[in-house]
């Protein structure tokens, strides 16, 4: 069901090299933003983990669960990856209801209009170097192209809101999921004026 390779908006996003030296010669791209496959899911998962249970005990997805998701809507992903190497990644799946509901934590509505954001995580390596805003910008223009989209959700703890606010997201309150002690704040960014964006970003 992936759709990247089809639009044109992201043929630019695929390769972005970094200069390299004459007479230096590279196998693979500095740096490449491409949608995520299953057979990706243990690189995410490595990275998921590590990010995620130093912070709060808990991975938005286990294992299995990133492989569902990748199997059903890797079209809803974006990965990058420096020197072939995964730094970073958002996985995302389809929803159909205004408000995320436990169910929002594993199914991928195929006919929904919301894209729910399950995470976005960076390797450790790589924080403190804007990535993840970089990543979460290019995955919403990205969404701009997707002419069935209209809103992306997603929910985070409160410390988080300020980075999604930069992004443009905006508070609904309380999410109505919580995952053991944890609460959260769900959040939402219109996706919005999508033939403008179409016909002057080259969807």
């Amino acid at each position: 069901m992936s759709v990247l390779g089809a639009l044109p908006f992201m043929k630019p996003l695929h390769h972005v090299r970094s200069p390299v030296p004459q007479g230096r010669r590279h196998t693979l791209p500095a740096s490449e933003f491409r949608s995520l496959s299953p057979e990706d899911a243990i690189s995410v998962f490595e990275i998921e983990r590590e990010a995620f249970i130093s912070v709060s005990g808990e991975c938005p997805l286990h294992l299995d669960e990133v492989r569902h998701f990748l199997t059903l809507c890797p079209e809803l992903s974006l990965g990058w990856f420096e020197g072939g190497r995964l730094v970073a990644f958002i996985i995302g799946s389809l929803w159909d209801q205004e408000r995320l509901t436990m169910d929002a934590l594993t199914l991928h509505k195929p006919h929904g209009a919301t894209v729910h954001i399950h995470v976005l995580a960076v390797h450790r390596t790589f924080r403190q170097q804007g990535k993840g805003s970089i990543l979460m910008w290019r995955y919403l223009q990205y969404l701009r192209c997707l002419p069935y989209v209209r809103r992306a959700v997603l929910m985070c703890e409160d410390f988080l809101v300020p980075f999604y606010q930069k992004s443009g997201f905006k508070a609904l309150g309380p999410a109505e999921i919580t995952v053991g002690p944890l609460n959260f704040i769900e959040m939402f960014y219109p996706v919005r004026g999508h033939a403008f964006m179409r016909r002057n970003s080259g969807c």
